[in-house]
C-alpha cells in the first residue's frame, strides 16, 4: 500500500514537472486575457497615431504613438514595454500620467499580443523592444538621451535587455521580478524550477551592465512578485538609482495611483531629462 502510495505522488510529481517544462509559455504569456477589450487613447481624449511596426523577423506590431499636446513642449519620450497579460489597451491610466508629465509615448504590443502578429516568445519580445527602439531614434528622430524606457512587471525583463544595448535617459522597472527562474523558484519551491526553465528574463543579470539612471518601483504588498525581487534589482543596479515603494497588490499598485507616487517619478525625470 505505502509503495503504492509513493508510486503515485512520484507520478504527479513528474507530471507537474513535465508540465511546467512543456506548457511554461502559456504560463508565462497570457495574450488572451480580455483580448477583445478595445479602448483606446481618444477614449481618455489623448489624440493617438496608429502604427504598424514591421520586425526584423518579418512579424507586424500593432501600437501607439501618443503625442503631447501642440501647446506643451515634448520634455521627451517614454517607450512602454507592458507585462505579460493583456495588452495596450488595458494601460490607458499610463498614457494619461506620461502626457500630464508632458511625456509622448511608444507603446506596441509584442508579437502575439493583441493585434500583432506571430506568437509570444522571449526572444521575440527582445526584436520587438529593437524594433521600437529603432522606430524612436531613426524614424520618429528623439535621440537617445531623450528617451525614457519603462517596463511594467514582464515588460521589465525587455526593458532591461533593451538597456543593455542603447543608452537611454533612464530606466523604469515596475514591479519587476529578478528572473523567471526565481519566480518560479518562489512559486514551486519543492520542484527543480531553476533546471526546468526554458525561459529565461533573467533581469537581475542585466542590471551590473547599465549605467543609465535607473528608477526601480515595487509595492511591499504585491502578491504576485514578491516585494524582494524588487529591492534585489535595486542592490544590483549601477548608481545613479532610485527606489520608489508603493502600496497595493500586482494589479493594483499601479504608479499612477496617487499624486505623490508621481511626483516622485516626475522628480527622477526632472534629473535625467533636464
Amino acid at each position: 500500500m505505502l509503495w503504492s502510495v509513493l508510486q503515485i505522488i512520484l507520478l504527479i510529481y513528474l507530471g507537474l514537472m513535465a508540465l511546467i517544462y512543456f506548457k511554461q509559455s502559456s504560463l508565462v504569456f497570457q495574450p488572451e486575457v480580455d483580448r477583445d477589450f478595445r479602448a483606446s487613447p481618444t477614449d481618455i481624449g489623448l489624440p493617438f497615431a496608429p502604427l504598424k511596426l514591421s520586425t526584423v523577423d518579418g512579424e507586424t506590431l500593432d501600437g501607439w504613438l501618443v503625442p503631447v499636446a501642440i501647446k506643451h513642449r515634448t520634455r521627451g519620450l517614454v517607450i512602454f514595454l507592458h507585462g505579460n497579460a493583456g495588452n495596450i489597451a488595458h494601460r490607458l491610466d499610463y498614457l494619461r500620467m506620461f502626457h500630464d508629465l508632458g511625456l509622448a509615448t511608444l507603446i506596441i504590443d509584442y508579437r502575439g499580443y493583441g493585434r500583432s502578429s506571430g506568437a509570444p516568445s522571449e526572444q521575440g519580445s527582445y526584436l520587438d523592444a529593437a524594433t521600437v527602439w529603432r522606430h524612436a531614434t531613426q524614424e520618429l528622430g528623439f535621440p537617445a538621451n531623450r528617451i525614457v524606457i519603462f517596463g511594467e512587471s514582464l515588460g521589465g525583463a525587455v526593458a532591461a535587455q533593451l538597456a543593455t544595448e542603447n543608452r537611454p535617459a533612464a530606466l523604469v522597472l515596475a514591479s519587476t521580478f529578478t528572473s523567471v527562474p526565481d519566480m518560479g523558484a518562489d512559486l514551486y519551491p519543492l520542484l527543480p524550477i531553476r533546471l526546468l526553465a526554458r525561459i529565461r528574463y533573467d533581469t537581475l543579470a542585466h542590471l551590473p551592465q547599465i549605467s543609465c539612471p535607473l528608477l526601480v518601483i515595487h509595492s511591499h504588498n504585491d502578491d504576485v512578485i514578491p516585494f524582494a525581487h524588487g529591492r534585489r534589482l535595486f542592490e544590483a543596479a549601477r548608481p545613479p538609482k532610485q527606489f520608489l515603494e508603493i502600496e497595493g497588490g500586482h494589479n493594483e499598485g499601479f504608479v499612477f495611483g496617487r499624486d505623490d507616487w508621481i511626483q516622485q517619478l516626475d522628480g527622477f525625470l526632472q534629473q535625467a531629462l533636464p
